[in-house]
């Protein structure tokens, strides 16, 4: 026998102190009272008749004074709590993994398939045994234990109602892992799945999840399979045209009937296409719009059932995204005179561009710096780097240009590009024809975007907290001005410069980790994030960017504080956009490591099974008895 709650010798004591206490209650002797009588001789009988029964009345404060300490006996073990050995060796430990993604919001049974869940998972915990443990463990993108191993079950339930369906989808592996490490060491320990099933495979990039001798349980929650759902959805400027704009989405239907549905397309609030589709079963249907105007800011397209078509989980049936706001960019142009330079700036009304001679240029950066977010300077080198971001085209060594131009090369070519960097997006300079130029030296944290043969030819860097590029030839020298390749280097260097990136995402996927670039530079930023659901909430900062784990879908405000009271406020769109999670009928098993996970056995509603209820309630029982023994006069 093992006491649980207060060790065997305290239990002891506290017994033995209260016993005595009782003890010397029972043996003070009353304390008669003195009554005159008018003759003594008329009590003779009645006081023979008090000797005659002193025996019997104190044989019944003995009874009495056994069932208090038996009482007392009752209550002192039911506080140490006494167990045997051998039911706390087969006591079982759980981790139920409640699957909280975004399929779980099924309405294929009533309301959702996660209040099923739950329900379940509740049914697990008032059914817990004596020596039973269990852990709760919420399973979506990331996994959140609910609180520690416990076998309470009041606590077990509590932790239940703060349990609410993301919109992302389930990392199973990771789960899995969570799970067998909680249970390490433990004998009997089991993991118990409450979910639809839709997990995948249980591996991950350290390979496939091993259980060990963990046993495996599955509860099934739901039955339906019909829905259709936007799996794909982006949207991008047109780069010489960003006022108008193209769209790319998805449409599937990942049930096994036929769907009729209304897909809508609005932007800023005001529709922009609207059209109905026919989607056959497992059919994914793409969907293009080119040439869009109208929208400056938000887009969002929602699909939606019709005909009498069914769709059994409506998360997934609108997407978001958000177009690159435009700011206009003052750019200075230091030239002696160069058409082509000219004529591609202007193919951007968003620019506020200005020319310079050079010798204008040395007259106004003598008076002070100069006020421009961007300054190209056109076959001359400066003697003083602006304190600007800053395009040179064909630089000259005898100036103070951020990087080193080396000796003259005939017939340069872009024999090797880096095609991921946002300056030569969308650009073709491969087969670029250029009469002469000059080699580019790169210093150690520069970036060769473009090389020939014989060396570097195009050359990004960072110069004191400015970008720089740098093209190592004349574009007049050679066939580049005729290209429509030529406007776009310029346009996408001004917008890598100025913040507006080419590579802009129009929305980020739920389940994963955000990073969002803060407009802002400053060593004390503070970033405050406002989601389409809760309150503001504080993110984490880390080289620039917010960080940020995302869980539903939506329009997000992200706003960069400084210590000085500044801020910058910039917006941004995320989606479930999962083909996969969209695909809700429900697994009949579930399969990890070759072993098929089986049903929960073990559990029977009712009475649990630990002696110090059964203690309470003989007490209980012993004092009824006593209470009506007393008013019947007889242990008294």
């Amino acid at each position: 026998m093992i006491f649980a709650g207060l060790p065997f010798l305290q239990t002891l004591l506290l017994f033995g102190a209260a016993g005595a206490a009782v003890v010397a209650l029972y043996i003070l002797k009353l304390r008669r009272r003195t009554v005159a009588v008018p003759f003594s001789k008329l009590w003779d009988r009645i006081l023979k008749d008090k000797e005659a029964t002193s025996l019997f009345s104190k044989l019944k404060r003995l009874i009495s004074l056994l069932v208090q300490l038996l009482l007392l006996a009752l209550l002192a073990l039911a506080v140490g709590d006494p167990r045997a050995a051998a039911t706390l060796i087969k006591g079982r430990t759980l981790v139920v993994l409640l699957d909280s993604s975004a399929s779980m919001q099924a309405t294929d049974v009533s309301p959702t398939r996660l209040d099923v869940a739950k329900e379940e998972t509740r049914k697990l915990v008032r059914s817990l045994g004596g020596a039973d443990r269990m852990l709760i463990a919420q399973m979506d993108a990331s996994v959140t234990p609910l609180g520690p191993v416990s076998g309470d079950t009041s606590e077990l339930e509590r932790e239940l109602d703060g349990v609410k369906a993301s919109e992302s989808r389930a990392d199973f592996p990771k789960a899995l892992r969570f799970a067998t490490d909680a249970l390490r060491g433990i004998e009997g320990g089991e993991v118990v799945v409450v979910s639809d099933g839709n997990l995948g495979e249980a591996r991950d990039a350290a390979g496939p999840v091993h259980l060990g001798s963990t046993k495996l349980s599955y509860v099934k929650v739901g039955n339906g399979q019909q829905n259709t759902a936007i799996t794909e959805f982006s949207v991008r400027r047109y780069p010489l045209d960003k006022n108008r704009y193209e769209v790319m989405l998805e449409v599937a239907n990942t049930g096994a009937e036929v769907a009729d549905v209304e897909l809508k397309l609005t932007g800023d609030g005001q529709l922009v296409d609207l059209t109905k589709l026919r989607l056959q079963p497992g059919e994914r249907l793409p969907r293009f719009y080119p040439n869009l105007s109208g929208a400056s800011r938000t887009l969002e397209a929602t699909v939606s059932p019709v005909g009498g078509s069914k769709d059994e989980l409506p998360i997934d049936n609108k997407a978001y995204a958000l177009l690159p706001e435009r700011r206009r960019a003052k750019v200075l142009v230091v030239t002696q005179g160069n058409t082509y330079l000219e004529a591609a700036l202007l193919l951007d009304e968003y620019l506020d561009v200005t020319l310079e001679s050079p010798k204008a240029y040395a007259e106004r950066i003598a008076k002070g710096p100069v006020a421009a977010d961007v300054v190209i300077f056109d076959a001359v080198t400066p003697r003083e780097a602006p304190k600007a971001h800053a395009i040179y085209i064909d630089p000259r060594a005898e100036g103070a240009a951020p990087i080193k131009v080396a000796e003259e090369i005939k017939s340069p070519g872009f024999d090797k590009i880096d095609r991921k960097h946002p300056v030569v997006r969308f650009t073709a300079l491969d087969d670029v024809n250029i009469a002469k130029g000059h080699k580019l030296v790169a210093g150690p944290n520069d970036k060769v975007i473009g090389a020939s043969d014989v060396g570097p030819i195009l050359v990004s860097g960072v110069r004191e907290g400015f970008k720089f590029l740098a093209l190592g030839f004349d574009a007049r020298e050679s066939d580049l001005p005729l290209r429509v390749a030529w406007p776009l280097l310029l346009l996408n260097t001004i917008n890598w410069f100025t913040g507006e990136d080419v590579k802009y995402l129009s929305s980020f996927r739920t389940g994963e980790v955000w990073r969002i670039p803060l407009d802002k530079e400053s060593t004390d930023l503070a970033a405050i994030l406002k989601g389409p659901f809760g309150e503001p909430e504080h993110v984490a900062i880390h080289d620039g960017k917010a960080v940020v784990f995302g869980q539903h879908s939506g329009f997000y405000e992200l706003t960069a504080r400084a210590g000085d009271g500044s801020s910058v406020t910039n917006a941004f769109a995320a989606n479930l956009l999962d083909i996969e999670e969209s695909t809700i009928l429900p697994a009949n098993e579930i399969t990890v490591d070759g072993k098929t996970a089986g049903r929960v056995d073990g559990f029977h509603v009712g009475v649990r099974r630990e002696i110090w209820i059964y203690l309470v309630l003989l007490a209980v029982l012993l004092t009824a008895i006593e209470w009506a023994t007393y008013h019947r006069r007889l242990t008294v």
